[in-house]
């Protein structure tokens, strides 16, 4: 089993930035990949990025605003986002599957999510 904890949301100001961080434990050597998703109440969970090994890939409505990046070190995958826009206000998921996929049906194990609130 692997579980995941997100944390680095909260409510910033527009223009502002954020690093969103995803811990891994258990048994995180059977999942490399690990993807961002998103959610808003009513739509579907939208796919931002992932990173296999340390090779990070996005999602085709994803800006160039989104950064993702891993420490193996500390089992850790970062989400930067800067000049953050109201409409990027969702709930941010980190996921953990073993192979690279923009899908919400790629990944195994998921996160309980961290809200991020972006103000105008």
């Amino acid at each position: 089993q692997v579980q995941l904890v997100e944390s680095g949301g909260g409510a910033v100001q527009a223009g502002g930035s954020l690093r969103l961080s995803c811990v891994a434990s258990g048994r995180t050597s059977i999942n490399v990949n690990v993807g961002w998703f998103r959610q808003t109440p009513g739509k579907e969970r939208e796919f931002v990025g992932g990173i296999i090994f340390n090779s990070p890939y996005y999602g085709e409505s994803v800006e160039g605003r989104f950064t993702i990046s891993r420490d193996n070190a500390k089992s850790t995958v970062y989400l930067q986002v800067n000049n953050l826009k109201p409409e990027d206000t969702a709930v941010y998921y980190c996921a953990a599957g073993a192979y690279a996929s923009r899908e919400k049906s790629g990944y195994d194990h998921w996160g309980q999510g961290t809200q991020v609130t972006v103000l105008s």
